[in-house]
């Protein structure tokens, strides 16, 4: 079975590592990173310093529920921009909607990789005088021409449960000398120093797959039953937003002390090449990048399906649990026709699973089954 992100049990974690602080500290020379438990109560703590109510802030409508979450607890508004069909931002829509009380832009690093027309954001942000946000919370360990992604914009977010099989985990980086300066963290910053509920159902969730790895049907339902109470499936996103609001978790923090980066990276990449030789035949889904630039560690791999239930449905017959579509979008979003290419890729971009719990053999061996 090929499961959504790796086992705590997984062999891959009995390496010793340097640690995923160390990597971080190489690759972040002119920026401050802060721990937190969740990357969205971090957007939140590095913002509060410089923005003031009933301002607006521009995202990608091309984004998760919750993303929002933290504008709207500090009295912002959020504005959806269009996004072109190559993840770029639809530059006129988004700078249609520019006006005074606009304080910030996001860009986003979607599955690990660069943003496209990064660039261009950035010099909006310069010209009318924003805030850039860096959103990256889909890999914490993609570099891109020598820059940690999530470090482009004056403040910027990654997650570490995008990468890690923990509970939580995110940080902060700022890079704005005014960012830096009106930053305090709030209590939710930093480590917890005890282990809590939370951690021993996460444990209890590893565990269980590790024991239903054969039966992909139950372990989807252990997984449910053992998360509830979590908040990682509450329905409403400000529920989770408010759910995730505790200090990077004790059990958390064991593992990114002892991961090792350098395993991580090649691990993911090495299944990232795996999934594109099993597809490469088939003429009913599309590698979304056509090629995997060195230094990106990816999130996933993301996959155009012209029919993509029915694709879902044949990797699962397959043994793949992990694959999803992604992502859910604001009601706002999937309801206003501006936001077409944002709604059309929701429903058909389909992500399949790369991390370094999987072997490449067992993607090979998914391709063998597939039909098509």
């Amino acid at each position: 079975m090929i499961s959504t992100v790796p086992s705590l049990f997984d062999r891959s974690l009995s390496r010793s590592g340097s640690g995923i602080d160390a990597f971080v500290d190489r690759h972040t020379d002119e920026a401050a990173a802060i721990e937190y438990g969740s990357g969205k109560v971090a957007l939140r703590d590095g913002l509060a310093g410089v923005v003031e109510p009933g301002e607006n802030v521009l995202v990608p409508a091309y984004l998760s529920l919750a993303v929002v979450e933290p504008f709207h607890e500090l009295g912002l508004e959020s504005r959806f921009y269009a996004v072109q069909d190559t993840l770029a931002p639809d530059v006129a829509d988004l700078e249609a909607r520019i006006d005074d009380d606009t304080v910030a832009v996001m860009s986003v690093n979607y599955f690990g990789f660069p943003q496209p027309d990064l660039e261009v954001i950035a010099s909006l942000a310069d010209t009318y005088d924003l805030y850039h946000i860096d959103d990256n919370a889909h890999s914490l360990l993609s570099v891109h021409e020598g820059r940690l992604l999530g470090t482009s914009g004056d403040l910027g977010i990654t997650s570490l449960r995008k990468l890690l099989p923990v509970p939580d985990g995110a940080l902060l980086y700022c890079t704005d000398g005014t960012v830096t300066a009106e930053c305090s963290p709030s209590s939710l910053a930093g480590r917890s120093d005890r282990f809590t509920a939370r951690d021993w159902r996460f444990v209890a969730t590893s565990a269980a797959g590790a024991v239903l790895e054969r039966s992909p049907a139950l372990y989807r339902s252990v997984e449910r039953a053992v998360s509830d109470g979590d908040g990682s499936s509450a329905a409403e996103p400000g529920d989770r937003y408010e759910a995730a609001k505790v200090p990077m978790s004790k059990l958390s923090t064991l593992v990114i002390d002892t991961a090792d980066p350098a395993v991580i990276r090649s691990a993911r990449r090495e299944n990232y090449h795996a999934w594109r030789r099993v597809l490469s035949a088939r003429d009913d889904v599309t590698m979304y990048y056509e090629r995997l630039p060195a230094g990106i560690s990816p999130y996933g791999v993301p996959i155009r399906a012209s029919e993509p239930a029915a694709f879902l449905a044949e990797l699962e017959d397959c043994g793949v649990v992990g694959a999803h579509t992604w992502p859910t979008l604001r009601r706002c979003v999937r309801e206003d026709e501006t936001y077409e290419t944002a709604r059309a890729l929701a429903e058909e971009l389909v992500v399949l699973p790369v991390h370094q719990g999987i072997e490449p053999s067992a993607i090979e061996r998914v391709g063998t089954r597939l039909r098509r």
